[in-house]
């Protein structure tokens, strides 16, 4: 993980659940070029600190959050659609030196890249297995979304360490979804 002595601000993505796939209150965070030069894969991998290819299909994790490291290329993703949605999700361009954060349950996939893109995936420390749904049938009850909302915030930004966004922005949407739901 980084130790960076200036403050980044992510771009921030929020998602709505959609009828395939129950998607994060987290939002999904975007970090521009702040990876170190040059960007390889070694040197993105001790950035990022773990083992956070490329998944062309729409997916989610349900039980983990994601880290992309993007060392090399370009590529448009689309997050927040599942396989069976038509609608619902956000496209983001990312390119060498990007880092994208996704929280468990967001969909995610490639749509296009370039022949030379590439990137490290990278997950929490002490985070399960992760394992994929499709979203191809709808979410029946509140098992997947349960699942989701049960994965616990990562201490550490995966960019800025413990004194980045990440945890702060998922503690403050997390309250403030506990304290709507005792209304």
């Amino acid at each position: 993980m980084a130790t960076m002595t200036t403050t980044i601000s992510p771009e921030t993505y929020y998602l709505k659940p959609t009828p395939y796939v129950p998607n994060s209150d987290f939002p999904v965070l975007v970090y521009r070029n702040v990876l170190p030069k040059p960007h390889e894969e070694d040197s993105t991998a001790d950035f990022l600190e773990g083992t956070w290819g490329t998944i062309k299909i729409r997916h989610f994790h349900p039980n983990s959050h994601e880290c992309y490291g993007i060392f090399r290329g370009e590529s448009l993703l689309l997050i927040g659609e599942g396989q069976s949605d038509i609608f619902g999700g956000e496209k983001i361009s990312v390119s060498a030196g990007d880092v994208i954060v996704l929280p468990a349950g967001t969909a995610h996939s490639l749509i296009s890249s370039s022949d030379d893109y590439c990137y490290v995936g990278v997950y929490p420390k002490g985070c399960p297995r992760w394992w994929n749904e499709l979203g191809k049938k709808p979410m029946e009850g509140k098992a997947i979304r349960g699942e989701v909302e049960a994965v616990g915030i990562p201490d550490f930004d995966p960019v800025m360490g413990i004194a980045g966004p990440l945890p702060r922005l998922w503690r403050a949407r997390r309250n403030r979804r506990e304290g709507l739901a005792k209304l």
